[in-house]
């Protein structure tokens, strides 16, 4: 059966219209919904489109309304032509009279027709023809003009296409583009999703069918232009990441104001700031670890080879993590230096980064450590020890942006009712309120960090050394807040309720 236009568009599941809005809003928890409830699969790209196609014949041969969409033009050309043939074979298109195409496919007696641009001069009974209007081919002339009728029309009056329309304007209508599938409602919709494709694109091939919309994901193919599969064996979780993906590639024209709010957004975003704050630190204390690592029990060798691997920029980061967590850095270099052999190590630095960071994780997972480290908003270690006057100023700027925006996400959040914040838990009395707003600020942070959009809190699952620690701490803000809001956080009403900066700490050279 052919698909018909219509005004209003309703799914069958009440799921799949909250899902569909998720989509829509770039909500990767959305995805989860389709993948729950059978909607989505995933493998090679060929794979991929045979699957679609076998679905697509599936509901055709049961009298639905059906159709393929791709945001491929050869992939729409490709599927129109198999799904041609298979009509063909079935005895439900006459080819014993064709007309060429312009995209190398050909049409008979039967075929679904898509007119692709508009003309006045060519009427129907009530109309004109439009591009995008979908037709069924009732004659096809020897001049290589066709008549159509609207499709799903068995009577009323046809249309005669002329050859030269026919030849430049005129497609099979098996299969659409994305683009092109807008305005149209079938039963069922088979997508067939590459990387390239965009959010919008997504969203709208995925709201065709009243029944069910399905998503063959093709994994093979990564997109440089944003996130493709990611990493792991898992073929659900490759497959998740594409789509993940798709969501992050927006492809509609922002007006200018919408442009410059999202340039600035970005610039002040959490993970803008955040990195600004990492690459100072990084140059402003540079010349205090390499004096560091010299002054250790390292063999000169040895610390100028640390110092000079691609490494040691990590060692830095994990030098001053542990100097946020109150951890004597001369001591424990020297420790850490001596508890092990360094002779066969191919990458001195890269070794002591490592030890560092267990040693470090070691500290952050006392039950009830003695001082909080010096974490910006919960998340980012802070540089302390002596540096410039300007690159001081510098770090002190971002730290105070970073706090800033971090509050302004969670005021943004608490104003507007985003889901996420009712995990937060209620916002207690007034004695209790800053100590909450500490650990509510810092998932706010996070959540700004890594550009979290959905209801999940915290979000998909982490990727890096990085995100994985982040998320700890995010968590643990999480249940904090959590107690707090409950009444039930004796350690936040001893500790959290104080001033949130501690005093610098000295460090002798």
């Amino acid at each position: 059966m052919p698909p018909e236009l219509v005004d209003v568009h309703r799914f069958t599941h009440e799921w799949e219209k909250t899902a569909s809005l998720g989509l829509r809003q770039g909500d990767p928890d959305a995805i989860d919904h389709y993948i729950m409830h059978d909607r989505v699969s995933g493998g090679i790209t060929e794979s991929m489109a045979d699957a679609a196609y076998s679905a697509w014949c599936a509901d055709a041969r049961a009298g639905k309304v059906t159709v393929l969409i791709s945001d491929s033009n050869e992939t729409v050309a490709s599927l129109n032509a198999r799904a041609r043939t298979g009509l063909i074979l079935e005895g439900r298109v006459n080819s014993v009279r064709e007309v060429a195409l312009h995209d190398g496919n050909r049409a008979a007696v039967g075929d679904a027709v898509i007119t692709r641009r508009n003309d006045r001069q060519l009427r129907s009974a009530r109309s004109w023809v439009r591009n995008g209007d979908r037709w069924t081919v009732v004659g096809v002339n020897q001049n290589g003009s066709v008549d159509v009728r609207p499709q799903g029309h068995r009577w009323g009056s046809a249309v005669l296409l002329p050859a030269d329309y026919v030849k430049d304007h005129l497609e099979l209508g098996y299969a659409v583009t994305s683009h092109r599938a807008q305005g149209l409602t079938t039963d069922t919709a088979h997508v067939v999703v590459t990387t390239g494709m965009t959010r919008e694109n997504l969203y709208v091939a995925m709201t065709r069918g009243r029944e069910a919309n399905t998503a063959y994901v093709a994994v093979d193919r990564p997109d440089v232009a944003h996130v493709g599969p990611q990493p792991g064996g898992d073929q659900a979780a490759t497959t998740r990441g594409v789509l993940c993906g798709v969501l992050q590639h927006i492809g509609a024209e922002l007006s200018a104001h919408e442009t410059i709010v999202a340039q600035q957004d970005a610039l002040g975003s959490v993970a803008q700031l955040a990195a600004e704050y990492e690459t100072i630190a990084a140059a402003a204390q540079r010349d205090r670890w390499a004096a560091l690592v010299r002054g250790s029990e390292l063999p000169p060798g040895q610390a100028e080879e640390a110092i000079k691997s691609p490494a040691f920029g990590a060692l830095a980061s994990e030098l001053r993590r542990a100097e946020a967590h109150h951890l004597d850095i001369e001591s424990l270099l020297t420790r850490t230096v001596a508890a092990r052999g360094l002779d066969d190590a191919q990458d001195v630095s890269a070794v002591l980064c490592s030890r560092i960071a267990t040693a470090v994780a070691r500290d952050a997972q006392a039950v009830r450590p003695r001082r909080m480290p010096r974490l910006i908003v919960g998340l980012i270690p802070e540089a302390t020890g002596p540096m410039t006057t300007a690159m001081r100023q510098a770090l002190n700027e971002r730290r105070d942006l970073i706090e800033a925006r971090a509050s302004a996400v969670l005021d943004r959040a608490l104003l507007g009712g985003a889901k996420w914040t009712r995990e937060l838990g209620a916002v207690p009395g007034r004695q209790m309120t800053s100590s909450w707003r500490q650990q509510a600020r810092t998932v706010a942070a996070f959540r700004d960090r890594y550009a979290i959009v959905g209801m999940r809190v915290l979000g998909p699952a982490p990727q890096t050394e990085t995100e994985r620690r982040d998320t700890a701490r995010a968590r643990t803000a999480l249940e904090a807040a959590k107690r707090i809001s409950n009444g039930r956080d004796a350690f936040a009403t001893r500790f959290l309720g104080r001033t949130t900066r501690p005093s610098p700490v000295r460090i002798r050279f």
